[in-house]
Formats: structure tokens, C-alpha cells, sequence
């Protein structure tokens, strides 16, 4: 039973991206949701997520803007310049550095922070994060004017005997709409987890919202683990009923770019042998109910690259002290193709 003194807490949260419908008792209220409570949070942060991004459609290319809002994502290869992107990714897959790593099923997504350090050993890095290309896809898909949290993500498929990686299952990251961004440093095979993402199910339909409502009246505890935590699983025989395509695998070359709204469906794709995919990754997200765009202080510059290590740092504080765990373990010093 939630504890009576929280309830003010619980209150403020439906105004933010708060979105476990487990650890919210009104998020997960079943009379609450019954009454639209959970549809009517999606229809006003795809609502105000559609405002934000007018304001900046000026930041990108109008083929871009056309396709991410026909698709929800844009892919472009040889992104950077070959000189660059092969400087780029050599120093990155020689270099060892601190990671953080987690354990899911029989997969590790293991993380290095682009953090100060990081920029120093690989200058090549802050080029990328200047392009203007770069930045306007992020901010656009993203629908604030932030900097994105950037890592060195590698995906290590295979590493033991246990159930299949639950990250291969399509789902939303939330209810509202959020930006991830993959510059792939490794060539990805379709059968070797690639991105998988199904077009245009960012898209706030009346059969998307028919089939939120739907599952909000079910969690938490007739859905499993994720989706009770508010990220939503879907079946691929529910896509149809949706109005939606199969997913599209991203088997790409190495120095593609997708840039994505993660409030659409989108998986890991099964690997059929043990894989290794390297990757520069960059995720934003912020409180969805904010009207404006920008006025973010941590995107400025000296903030901006400190805020993994502060997250992680205080992530570990609460874990330390049993108040909230932490999945990202310190594993020492590795390469990103390590395993």
C-alpha cells in the first residue's frame, strides 16, 4: 500500500515524465486511467511536443523534417567526412576507459560517458557534436533546444546461457515523445542486432491512443515488468490492428546516422550468433509538459558533459544506501569491443 505522506509527491509527478505505473499509485490507478487519466497525459505531451517542435523546424533540412514526421526517425549514411569519421572511430575502439555496464538477459549494453576526459583523448568527437546537422536532427526529434547525453554504447549479444535479451521485444521508451540518436562506428548485419524501428508509430493516432488507453487499464498487473514501468511492450500481430507496418531492421554501414522519437515502437533485433555493434549514442529527454523549448541551464557549455558522471555518482549515493537501485555497475577499464 503507497504511503499516504507521498501522496503529494504522486500529485506533482503526473505534471512531469514520471511514468511507472508501479511505483505511482495514481499513474497506476485503474478508476483514474479508466476516466482517461493516462490518454489524456499522451494527448497533451504529444500536443505540446507538436508546438515545440514548430518553433524549431527551422533547424533542420525540409526533406528531413518531411520524413521524420512521415517515419519518426531520419537515416543518413556516411555522415561525417570519411577522414574524420575513420579518426574518430579508431581512436574510440582502441581507447580503455572506465564503463558502466547492464546485464540484460543474455545481452550487456555496456557505456562510456563522452564526458571531459573523454573529449580531451578524442577530440575528433567535439566535430560531431558541433555539426549543425547533428544538432538540429537531436533538437527537432527531441522537440527541446538541450544537449543530448552522449556515451560510446556497445551492444554485446550472447555473453551467456539465459533468457533472450528483453530489449528485443518492440516498445515505447514512454508516453510522450524523446529522442535517441545512433552513429554507428561498426558495419551492422541484419541478423546481428540491429536497430529496429517500426515507421510512423510516433504518431499519435486514434488507434494509438485507443490502445494506450487500453493498456493503462491493465498495468500494472496484467502486463509484465517494463511495461508496468511505463514502458510500454507491443506484439508484432498488434501492429496491424494499429494501422501500422513491419518493423524496419537498420542493417547499415558503419558512419550511419538515425536520429529517432522513441515514443514509437522500436527494439534491439535478435542476433543469431554472439555480436559485438559500437556505436555513438545520444539520448535526450525532459519534462514533457514544459511549453517552451529551450531555457535548459545544463545544456551550457562546461555542464553539459559533466551531467553522466553527476548522474551516475548520484545514482550510486541512493543505491548504496538501499533507497534505489542502480543497474549501471562499474566493470573497470575495458575497450568497447571487449568481451
Amino acid at each position: 500500500m503507497a504511503n499516504p505522506l507521498l501522496y503529494p509527491l504522486y500529485v506533482v509527478q503526473l505534471a512531469t515524465g514520471a511514468k511507472s505505473f508501479k511505483d505511482n499509485p495514481l499513474i497506476g490507478s485503474a478508476a483514474l486511467n479508466a476516466r482517461g487519466l493516462h490518454a489524456a497525459r499522451v494527448r497533451a505531451a504529444h500536443t505540446l511536443a507538436a508546438a515545440r517542435r514548430a518553433r524549431l523546424a527551422r533547424l533542420i533540412a525540409p526533406e528531413d523534417r518531411a520524413a521524420f514526421d512521415r517515419d519518426g526517425f531520419v537515416e543518413k549514411r556516411d555522415f561525417l567526412p570519411p577522414d574524420l569519421f575513420a579518426r574518430l572511430r579508431d581512436k574510440v575502439l582502441a581507447r580503455s576507459a572506465p564503463a558502466r555496464e547492464m546485464l540484460q538477459g543474455d545481452a550487456i549494453t555496456r557505456r562510456f560517458a563522452v564526458d571531459p576526459v573523454f573529449l580531451a583523448d578524442v577530440p575528433e568527437m567535439r566535430a560531431l557534436i558541433a555539426d549543425p546537422v547533428w544538432r538540429g536532427l537531436v533538437r527537432y526529434a527531441g522537440s527541446f533546444d538541450q544537449e543530448p547525453l552522449i556515451y560510446v554504447q556497445s551492444i554485446l549479444s550472447h555473453v551467456r546461457a539465459a533468457d533472450p535479451d528483453p530489449q528485443t521485444h518492440l516498445h515505447a521508451d514512454t508516453f510522450h515523445p524523446t529522442v535517441k540518436a545512433w552513429l554507428f562506428l561498426t558495419d551492422v548485419a541484419e541478423d546481428e542486432g540491429p536497430f529496429v524501428y517500426v515507421p510512423g508509430s510516433h504518431r499519435l493516432t486514434p488507434e494509438r491512443l485507443a490502445w494506450e488507453q487500453a493498456t493503462s487499464l491493465r498495468a500494472p498487473r496484467g502486463v509484465d515488468r517494463l511495461s508496468a514501468r511505463g514502458s510500454f511492450r507491443i506484439r508484432r500481430d498488434e501492429l496491424a490492428g494499429l494501422g501500422l507496418p513491419a518493423p524496419r531492421a537498420f542493417a547499415v554501414p558503419a558512419n550511419t546516422l538515425v536520429v529517432g522519437d522513441t515514443v514509437g515502437f522500436h527494439a534491439r533485433g535478435p542476433s543469431v550468433r554472439p555480436s559485438t555493434r559500437v556505436e555513438i549514442w545520444a539520448y535526450g529527454r525532459r519534462n514533457p509538459f514544459l511549453p517552451f523549448a529551450g531555457l535548459d541551464p545544463l545544456s551550457l557549455p562546461g555542464l553539459a558533459e559533466r551531467r553522466i558522471g553527476w548522474n551516475w555518482r548520484w545514482r550510486d549515493f541512493l543505491d548504496d544506501r538501499g533507497l534505489k537501485g542502480h543497474p549501471w555497475r562499474e566493470t573497470g577499464s575495458k575497450r568497447p569491443e571487449e568481451r
